[in-house]
């Protein structure tokens, strides 16, 4: 009779994973399992070998990303949401800074290419939301804005979480966007407080070890 899978041994390998490759340890299927209490069948058991777990944990990231894009409420005010799905991109990266590293890393591929896109979707909605509503030129190609918005995000959280510069810099967050919203049509007061309303960030975290 098969064993139930248990999820919180796969998330313990996908985690040690991404933390062995932050820390520049050799990761093979004896290190990724020392310590953990499972054996190394584990790694066939949960992703089929060492190249599926490589896949799994690319995968995870954009998984995590998704979930907490699903958290973010609707309101009535879509500037105000476009500035919350980048300021939860900003958190979940924070949160798990060591799988945020992978999910760009272009070296592992994907368990569902659409992964990705799934996630940017996301924003789209929010843009043509704020088209639709007389916020942004009628003309503004959802995409392209929800690219070069998720492009600030990954700017800003790029040179915080893994990089070199302080939590702060993140606040750097509110003048962009709201620049960029304006440069899309927006009344540059009432984007100033759709954006500022929708920037909420997690505080600071001791950095990892």
């Amino acid at each position: 009779m098969a064993r139930t899978k248990d999820p919180a041994v796969r998330t313990l390998l996908v985690e040690r994973a991404a933390r062995m490759l932050r820390t520049r340890e050799p990761i093979t299927l004896r290190s990724l399992v020392a310590g953990t209490g499972v054996s190394t069948m584990a790694v066939y058991t949960y992703f089929g070998g060492m190249d599926g777990m490589w896949k799994a944990l690319r995968q995870e990231g954009f998984t995590r990303l998704a979930a907490r894009f699903a958290t973010v409420p609707t309101s009535a005010d879509p500037v105000q949401d476009l500035t919350a799905l980048v300021a939860a991109y900003l958190g979940n990266a924070l949160d798990h800074p060591d799988l945020y590293r992978v999910m760009f890393d272009a070296n592992f591929d994907l368990e569902d290419l659409t992964a990705a896109d799934a996630t940017l979707e996301h924003l789209v909605r929010a843009v043509d939301r704020s088209r639709r509503a007389d916020r942004f030129r009628a003309d503004t190609e959802p995409l392209e804005l929800a690219t070069q918005s998720w492009a600030i995000a990954h700017g800003l959280v790029s040179l915080v979480a893994n990089g070199p510069l302080p939590h702060g810099t993140l606040a750097n967050g509110v003048p962009l966007l709201t620049a960029l919203f304006v440069s899309r049509g927006d009344d540059p007061d009432r984007c100033r407080v759709s954006v500022e309303n929708g920037w909420t960030l997690p505080p600071e975290r001791p950095g990892p070890t």
